[in-house]
């Protein structure tokens, strides 16, 4: 009588289970696709950027870095953040380490007369950052703009 109980009772457990909606991040992991996240930065301030990357690494710890590709694009007033003396800079260092792709639009810098020279090292550089988001976009990144 007791090892039908708990038969019923894991069949019952098991059955809930099964209804219960995966997550859109449990669904893609299980169709083995990465997930894909584009981050517009155009503002030159601190507080939006450490929630932004803050995002950046709750994403990570919830599908897990290595299945999510992931791009912080700066423009316009965002690429100070990205210069040498950035107070944002050893997070975005931190960042970069854990697999966080670093963008600069070239354009911004250009106008602000920054040379690659001033920049933050192993960011990475985009002719222009707002036309990199709508390429992202238009292959199925996701956007976020903090």
């Amino acid at each position: 009588m007791m090892n039908r109980r708990l038969f019923t009772q894991a069949a019952s457990l098991a059955a809930v289970a099964f209804l219960v909606p995966l997550t859109a991040a449990q669904a893609l992991a299980q169709a083995g696709k990465r997930h894909k996240l584009v981050i517009q930065m155009s503002d030159n301030d601190p507080v939006k950027w450490n929630l932004a990357l803050n995002n950046a690494k709750n994403v990570q710890e919830d599908v897990g870095a290595a299945n999510v590709d992931m791009e912080i694009v700066a423009y316009g007033p965002g690429i100070n953040m990205l210069k040498l003396e950035s107070s944002v800079g050893s997070r975005l260092q931190d960042a970069m380490k854990a697999g966080v792709k670093v963008i600069a639009c070239e354009n911004t810098m250009r106008g602000l007369k920054l040379t690659k020279d001033d920049m933050l090292p192993a960011i990475s550089y985009v002719p222009a950052g707002v036309t990199e988001i709508m390429t992202k976009q238009s292959e199925g990144w996701a956007y976020l703009r903090p």
